[in-house]
């Protein structure tokens, strides 16, 4: 049984201050839901700060983006070591914000993703297809370039320990949401590809989970479907209310 995983994106919203009054409060809130993995991902200013304020709960933290080389000169960059060392135990890669908006390949996902293993950081590993990809009934095709590709040289091992996340890029920030149906279909194909190229065991053991205009009214929805394991939720997370009534709609 594959515990369900719930995570927070914050991407470019809140202070340290206000970080740090957001997980003091959830945290207390929280504290009593057992059976999920909860996950917050601040703003890199806000990382360490979120890890103290959540430090002996049961919240965890995780980084949005890093780079793949573990030092050089890559202004502005932030390496995966650095990630832990500030306290972080998951790193968000290859988000659609940053493959559209930042360059983003499946290439680099790859090297990001070996080089958060090494650093001992949990993947959440971000696949979907745009919209245009869909209407085109590419979203087999895209999906399946981006785990052979984003996941290539990985262990069965790695494949049991990391989260992929399912987030249609149609359907991000935009109100539309993939119906349970939809999401289903895709979760299940990629647990398909994850069989095929790692080991079953594996792939039953990897947990995705859904992004894309995630809220309290369609959570239970998509956690009831059985290849569905959580979810990455972005504008919802960033209100204490909404997100602990995601949270709390999968136990």
């Amino acid at each position: 049984m594959r515990t369900p995983f719930i995570a927070g994106n914050w991407k470019m919203y809140k202070t340290v201050a206000e970080t740090v009054n957001f997980v003091k409060e959830f945290r207390a809130l929280v504290k009593d839901i057992d059976g999920v993995d909860v996950v917050l991902a601040p703003p890199f200013t806000s990382v360490h700060a979120a890890v103290e304020a959540a430090r002996n709960s049961n919240v965890a933290i995780a980084a949005q983006d890093m780079h793949w080389e573990a030092e050089g000169a890559f202004t502005g960059a932030i390496s995966a070591s650095m990630i832990r060392e500030a306290g972080a135990e998951y790193v968000i890669i290859g988000h659609s914000e940053r493959r559209t908006l930042f360059g983003e390949t499946d290439a680099t996902v790859n090297r990001k993703v070996g080089a958060a293993l090494s650093a001992e950081l949990v993947p959440i590993v971000c696949v979907g297809e745009t919209l245009a990809e869909r209407e085109a009934n590419e979203t087999f095709a895209v999906l399946d370039r981006q785990v052979q590709t984003g996941l290539e040289g990985l262990t069965p091992d790695q494949i049991a320990q990391i989260i992929v996340a399912y987030e249609p890029v149609w359907a991000i920030g935009t109100g539309r949401t993939a119906t349970a149906g939809q999401a289903e279909e895709a979760h299940g194909h990629i647990r398909q590809q994850l069989q095929a190229g790692f080991s079953a065991e594996a792939a039953e053991a990897c947990r995705l989970i859904y992004g894309g205009s995630v809220k309290p009214a369609n959570t239970a929805e998509l956690i009831a479907q059985p290849d569905v394991d959580g979810a990455l939720v972005g504008g919802a997370s960033l209100e204490i209310a909404s997100f602990l009534e995601i949270v709390a709609s999968t136990v």
